[in-house]
């Protein structure tokens, strides 16, 4: 048996857990939450992890029920996401990895998305929509790679919800996308938007300017309500990914279908896709909040992959870097 600890930080969650082959064991985890209207800076954000990260530690290994003498290797985040929360994850792993005197693992956090995803939900070989906060990216597995079929070309679906839900003061407890997608489940009138696919990839900038400027004009007129407007973006944003997610699934022949990340909980997001899956004679995987949103099981599981492939990460090499490409890792672990 290879028991795995893995340490995930790169945004506003800072999370700790514990895999032996292929049972999660613990995954404990906290989330930074600031008031509404207001994003995370990176720099309180890092704070936050440093004042919780050794109590989640604490929490990870006795629901587990193991010792650090049990742990075979220690994972953590390379990235991509926010440099000082990345840091202050990383230092803390390398510095447990050395205590313990235990082999260190630099994970792509897409990656580990995926690898959860798939452990989750037994997909063999789906094409994944990864959609967070920071992220937005289809991808398939191609010759020893997460292959990148299409993405955003400037902001994530994430960011943009997260964006929209501080112009109207949507609280961000326990999530801003969270509550949109509650207020959106109230809207009654569908306002049209900015639809923007350039051929495989998506823009979301686009439609946040354009909405934040409705939103001044028709809630200050009565023209519409709060939720209208939550539930015409969910719509609109939710479409284009159907869309370029259909296309990549066409191209790879592929008749199944992952959803990760953080914006993967949203409910109507996974019936607008299971409609298209319905209609392809498709299936479609997706998770909950414990293994969408980012989560320190999934940096674990990923690490238990590589570990099991091989690989380890020499402390000398044991950096962050805030633009780390899913396409980049070498796959060791699939045929």
């Amino acid at each position: 048996m290879t028991i795995v600890i893995g340490f995930e930080g790169s945004a506003n969650k800072i999370g700790i857990g514990i895999v032996r082959d292929g049972e999660v064991l613990s995954n404990p985890r906290r989330t930074y939450i600031t008031p509404p209207g207001q994003g995370f800076l990176p720099s309180q954000t890092a704070k936050h992890h440093r004042g919780v990260i050794l109590t989640v530690l604490k929490e990870a290994l006795q629901e587990a029920g193991l010792k650090p003498a049990d742990i075979d290797c220690v994972a953590y985040t390379k990235g991509p996401g926010m440099g000082a929360p990345l840091v202050t994850v990383a230092i803390v792993a390398r510095t447990v990895a050395q205590l313990w005197d235990k082999p260190l693992l630099g994970v792509n956090h897409c990656v580990g998305h995926i690898e959860m995803g798939r452990l989750v939900t037994h997909a063999s070989n789906p094409t994944v929509l990864y959609v967070s906060g920071g992220n937005t990216q289809v991808i398939a597995y191609s010759e020893r790679r997460y292959r990148i079929f299409g993405e955003t070309i400037d902001i994530a679906v994430g960011n943009c919800l997260d964006r929209f839900a501080r112009v109207i003061k949507i609280s961000n407890d326990p999530s801003p996308g969270y509550n949109i997608e509650q207020m959106a489940k109230k809207g009654k009138r569908y306002i049209e938007l900015p639809y923007t696919v350039k051929g495989m990839d998506v823009s979301f900038s686009g439609i946040l300017s354009y909405i934040e400027e409705a939103a001044e004009k028709m809630l200050g007129s009565g023209e519409c309500a709060a939720e209208d407007l939550c539930f015409s973006l969910q719509e609109t944003l939710f479409a284009m990914l159907v869309e370029i997610t259909e296309r990549a699934m066409a191209h790879c022949g592929s008749q199944e279908v992952l959803i990760v990340g953080g914006v993967g909980c949203n409910l109507r997001l996974q019936e607008m896709m299971g409609i298209m899956c319905e209609e392809r004679g498709a299936r479609l995987f997706a998770t909950d909040e414990r293994f969408c949103i980012d989560n320190g099981a999934m940096i674990a599981q990923a690490g238990w992959e590589m570990f099991r492939s091989g690989q380890q990460t020499e402390l000398s090499d044991s950096w962050v870097t805030q633009r780390y490409r899913t396409d980049e890792v070498e796959v060791t672990w699939r045929d």
